[in-house]
């Protein structure tokens, strides 16, 4: 097996574990929950994504580079509002939204190759311009742009505790 081979097998499993775990994150923030160590996970194995993008043999900037250069800005974004801004004030939103975004542009690539690879969806559109890719993207980017709006609204990470599986702590005190 060729070092490119390996390199593309390591890629894809990264890819999918950013996609899996940020699945997990993004219907945590639309519970309330931070969700940390997914959290952690799905930033770094999509940051690595996209990073390991780049270690494919190219000759000229292609549209996967540009993907992978707004993923990596996206990400940046998001990791400041998270690690270092703590999701305080708009943060929190800037990190919802973010996350989001970084998911989708995975999701985007997903489906991209899925149709170059998958021959029954080749089929369907061989150069990745008829309908059923666009509308296929189009549909995923609705329920993106959907998921981004709903989790920056709900996600309230204080309102309830990171560890707690979403149950809210009961005070010791009553109210008479």
């Amino acid at each position: 097996m060729s070092f490119l081979t390996i390199f593309t097998i390591v890629h894809v499993i990264i890819s999918l574990i950013g996609i899996g775990a940020g699945l997990v994150v993004v219907f945590g923030m639309l519970t309330a929950k931070r969700l940390d160590g997914w959290t952690a996970v799905f930033l770094a194995s999509t940051l690595l994504t996209s990073l390991t993008g780049f270690g494919f043999p190219f000759e000229h900037l292609l549209p996967s580079h540009v993907v992978g250069l707004l993923s990596i800005v996206v990400l940046w974004v998001a990791i400041l509002a998270r690690y270092t801004f703590r999701l305080v004030g708009a943060w929190r939103a800037v990190y919802a939204i973010g996350a989001v975004v970084a998911l989708y542009f995975n999701v985007f690539v997903l489906i991209v190759q899925l149709f170059r690879r998958v021959p029954a969806l080749k089929a369907l559109a061989p150069t990745q311009s008829e309908p059923p890719f666009a509308v296929t993207q189009l549909v995923v980017l609705a329920l993106f742009v959907a998921l981004g709006i709903a989790g920056a609204i709900k996600f309230r990470p204080g309102a309830l505790p990171a560890a707690s599986g979403g149950r809210r702590q009961e005070s010791s005190r009553t109210i008479a």
